[in-house]
């Protein structure tokens, strides 16, 4: 689709990054920052393996406290990285 009407740089881009397919791969990139702002410093640190599968978000905590803590609290842990990424990014987390 040829456009008539020049735009600006930064309005390009804009769209380009609204795209959904482009924003969740984009979030998912952002995936470790996001889950160090949700948990915490400490529970990042304690934090071994971080990653993604079908929506699916698997975490492997060193701390035993710490996977125990983060297990009640999954449900919450989901929607708020989901809200902080702007996409529906995950569906579950798996903590071991």
């Amino acid at each position: 689709m040829r456009r008539t009407k020049t735009m600006l740089m930064g309005d390009l881009l804009d769209e380009f990054f609204r795209r959904p397919y482009v924003a969740a791969k984009v979030a998912e990139g952002k995936l470790p920052d996001t889950w160090r702002s949700v948990v915490g410093d400490a529970a990042a640190d304690a934090t071994t393996e971080l990653r993604l599968e079908r929506h699916i978000l698997h975490v492997r905590i060193r701390s035993s406290v710490l996977r125990s803590e983060l297990l009640y609290r999954r449900d919450a842990l989901r929607d708020e990285i989901n809200a902080r990424s702007g996409v529906r990014l995950v569906n579950a987390v798996i903590i071991r």
